[in-house]
């Protein structure tokens, strides 16, 4: 299709935010974190970085909110960075789960390895990665997330990681499995704290857009550094097709068709390689854990701009 110019696309975005918000109120925000219960269920933002470094937002687009399990695909490339790949998937497999995200059942039949780094299983063994190589983890993610996204105001949300440690009990019981099994180096308390405040860094649509860039255009920023190797790019990228929505990844590449990562916070960050990252936000989730207006909005986009990889 032609290229679009930037009222195109300013067009083409209040359109799909239009589209999207006739899909709030068929969903639910999830209150299993009581901290997120509290978000507004009309929330909606987008927002878009071309790899020319053109970008265009809308909606509720610059206002933070909790990535949660978006920040998975941000530990995996520290933890990656910090102890090498190897390392990596020597404790964490690359196959889709099949099971739901905060699922026993499938770590205790494969003796606690868990299927990918983006179950909570897996983002634990990941989070356990840096615990044992590094003083402070958490710091360590802030400081790369401020990095990329260009924003060092960037924080995590405390209420929110209070939240999750007082009502995390499902995933205390994992990661105790994973001691159990040998698969977590450092103290489980130890890798739960870093777990929860992970889950809480707040960034806004444009934020994680803007950090998710590298992933669009062969690990360069815009002005041409590396930030990841090309090969990693590749490999992360095929994770977040086949693995980074839980068990509704494959109607999200029947439907959607890119590389993507969401999180119960109702974000959804996405890339197109070599032309866009997506980032959208809504909280109320469908059935299995992901944002139903921002699948919405973001079908309509592959849609309109017929930039499905398919």
């Amino acid at each position: 299709m032609p290229e679009q110019t930037p009222a195109d696309f300013d067009v083409l975005l209040d359109r799909i935010a239009a589209t999207a918000r006739a899909e709030i109120g068929k969903g639910q925000v999830a209150d299993y974190i009581p901290a997120l219960a509290r978000i507004p269920a009309g929330k909606f933002g987008i927002a878009v970085c071309a790899v020319d470094g053109a970008e265009w937002t809308t909606g509720d687009a610059r206002e933070a909110f909790s990535i949660q399990s978006i920040s998975k695909v941000l530990t995996l490339l520290l933890a990656m960075e910090t102890i090498g790949p190897d390392a990596v998937w020597s404790r964490v497999g690359r196959e889709p789960s099949g099971t739901p995200f905060n699922s026993l059942v499938q770590l205790e039949g494969e003796r606690g390895i868990p299927r990918n780094p983006f179950i909570n299983a897996g983002a634990l063994v990941v989070t356990d990665c840096l615990t044992a190589q590094t003083v402070s983890p958490a710091y360590q993610l802030l400081t790369m997330a401020r990095r990329w996204s260009g924003n060092p105001d960037l924080a995590f949300d405390e209420s929110v990681a209070r939240s999750e440690a007082e009502h995390g009990h499902r995933n205390a019981a994992i990661a105790h499995f994973l001691k159990s099994q040998g698969n977590l180096k450092s103290k489980v308390e130890d890798v739960l704290h870093v777990y929860y405040r992970q889950c809480a860094l707040a960034m806004s649509c444009l934020d994680l857009a803007r950090a998710f860039l590298p992933l669009a255009n062969k690990g360069q920023t815009l002005d041409g550094r590396s930030l990841i190797p090309p090969l990693r790019v590749k490999r992360v990228n095929s994770l977040l097709l086949t693995c980074g929505l839980y068990d509704g990844v494959g109607n999200f590449a029947f439907r959607v068709g890119i590389p993507a990562k969401s999180g119960v916070g109702g974000g959804i960050v996405a890339v197109i390689p070599g032309r866009y990252s997506i980032c959208v936000w809504s909280p109320e989730l469908d059935e299995l854990g992901n944002s139903l207006p921002g699948t919405a909005a973001l079908e309509a986009f592959t849609d309109a701009t017929q930039s499905s990889i398919f």
